[in-house]
């Protein structure tokens, strides 16, 4: 029986609204592209020069190309003004640009991976390596040169796909004799259940750091977690952290150790997943929070902090792709975007971590938000991202707690997946027209699925027929809607 014509024209309207509705969630996405002017190697805020010039590795992503629009695997220099200096030309292949650490010798010790990962020793004035070694690792994102001829490495992945082992570990291989001379694998401190799948990503050790003799601090990432290792005995000295206590740290990346002019232990971390960089004291066997920037937003997965000789930290901001020297009450006095996903930087003359005074020092503890950034990039200015606008739309409601995970989770989730032409709310603008068109998409056949099925089935009846297999009278008529 066929539909009155009401119900007819009710369907047609309906329609009609869906297609204007997804015209005008695509229109933002239509502006971004046209409007869309990628941030390559750029100053943003410079309120004095530098004692020095920069390096600042990005890590990319997509298509690993030296095309700025892209989100391109890039290690760079500014000089003290901001300005571009030179990228350092090194052929890596497919892989990414991790730790960069400036040398006494004016070169540097570059860890870049996928697979097979490469430790590079590199002249930026000549443009030639001194040596590259490969040892085997798989995406392995920090190696420092210690004792003159050791490479201290974090070899942090797993791919054992014969065998129910794991063999995360830190270890020092000797150059001159060209051989493993000391290693610790994490199964002696941790168990299975703890952190990420056992045979595969366990501990995710991103960073590891001679911080005095014998004594070795290390970032298992994926146990929220930074340990200090005594070589000689193979024991953990202290422990900052635990496995999903994200209060203290969640997926954290680059610790550095500093000593106040009291001996008191302190560490100096970028707390990845809670969006911050923060620095905790260790008292009696105590660890206090003393510092904590990144307070209200605007910084989007921090991937390091150093402490410089003048009191302030330079920050990685990830995901703003940014590098920026900032005071101890929060304010930005340089920064440095670069490309996409930044990963390390260092300031060349005072080499790898120089380790300046600490917070309580400075009689600045306390919590601060960013301020003074030239905004160059989406979720560093004023504006509201998508991610905060869900967050603050849901505060204070039963759905605040699951909402904040997924707007977290979409904050440091998406920017690898959406392209770099369209701005976030845009982005989020597309999906939303996505899941529209797609939603009445799927409605509209399982309203109309007997007329579906009728056609596909006269279809096959017809070809069958052609075929001379079948009978199109055979076909049975399921009926109208």
């Amino acid at each position: 029986m066929d539909r009155p014509l009401s119900d007819l024209t009710r369907l047609g309207l309906a329609r009609l609204v869906v297609v204007a509705l997804v015209v005008a969630l695509l229109v933002p996405a239509a502006a971004s592209a046209l409007t869309h002017d990628p941030v390559d190697v750029e100053a943003g805020t410079i309120r004095e020069p530098a004692n020095g010039s920069t390096v600042v590795s990005a890590q990319g992503f997509e298509a690993r190309a030296a095309n700025a629009s892209l989100k391109s695997t890039r290690l760079v220099e500014v000089n003290g003004e901001g300005e571009f200096m030179r990228e350092y030309d090194l052929d890596i292949g497919s892989g990414y640009f991790y730790d960069v650490d400036p040398l006494p010798d004016g070169t540097v010790l570059i860890s870049a991976g996928k697979h097979n990962s490469s430790f590079i020793k590199y002249d930026p004035e000549t443009g030639q390596r001194a040596w590259t070694e490969q040892l085997g690792t798989d995406d392995t994102h920090d190696a420092d040169l210690i004792n003159d001829d050791e490479l201290l490495v974090a070899d942090m992945r797993n791919y054992n796909e014969t065998a129910d082992v794991n063999e995360d570990r830190i270890f020092v291989y000797n150059r001159t004799r060209d051989e493993v001379v000391w290693e610790f694998e994490f199964e002696r401190i941790y168990d299975r259940e703890n952190g990420d799948d056992y045979t595969d990503d366990w501990t995710h050790v991103n960073d590891v750091d001679k911080v005095g003799e014998g004594l070795y601090m290390a970032s298992p990432r994926n146990m929220d977690q930074v340990v200090l290792i005594n070589r000689s005995t193979k024991e953990v000295e202290w422990a900052l952290g635990a496995d999903e206590n994200h209060s203290v740290m969640y997926e954290q990346h680059n610790p550095t150790y500093i000593e106040g002019e009291d001996g008191t232990p302190t560490v100096l971390v970028a707390d990845s997943e809670n969006d911050r960089v923060v620095e905790y004291a260790r008292t009696n066997g105590t660890w206090e929070r003393t510092w904590e920037l990144g307070v209200g937003g605007n910084l989007n997965w921090p991937r390091d902090a150093d402490r410089l000789p003048n009191g302030n930290t330079l920050v990685v901001d990830s995901l703003n792709h940014r590098a920026m020297e900032v005071t101890p009450e929060g304010e930005v006095v340089r920064e440095h975007y670069v490309s996409w996903g930044t990963y390390d930087a260092e300031r060349t003359a005072l080499g790898d971590e120089p380790g300046g005074p600490t917070i309580r020092e400075q009689n600045a503890t306390g919590r601060y938000a960013l301020n003074g950034s030239a905004s160059l990039t989406p979720g560093t200015n004023d504006r509201q991202t998508f991610a905060e606008w869900l967050s603050a739309t849901f505060a204070g409601t039963p759905l605040s707690g699951p909402v904040g995970w997924f707007a977290t989770r979409w904050s440091h989730v998406i920017p690898w997946i959406r392209p770099t032409w369209l701005r976030p709310w845009a982005f989020a603008s597309a999906v939303g027209a996505v899941l529209v068109g797609g939603g009445w998409t799927v409605g509209d056949l399982a309203y109309h699925r007997r007329t579906v099925r009728r056609r596909l089935g006269a279809g096959v009846a017809r070809v069958r027929e052609r075929l001379g297999d079948g009978d199109p009278e055979r076909v049975e008529d399921p009926g109208d809607d």
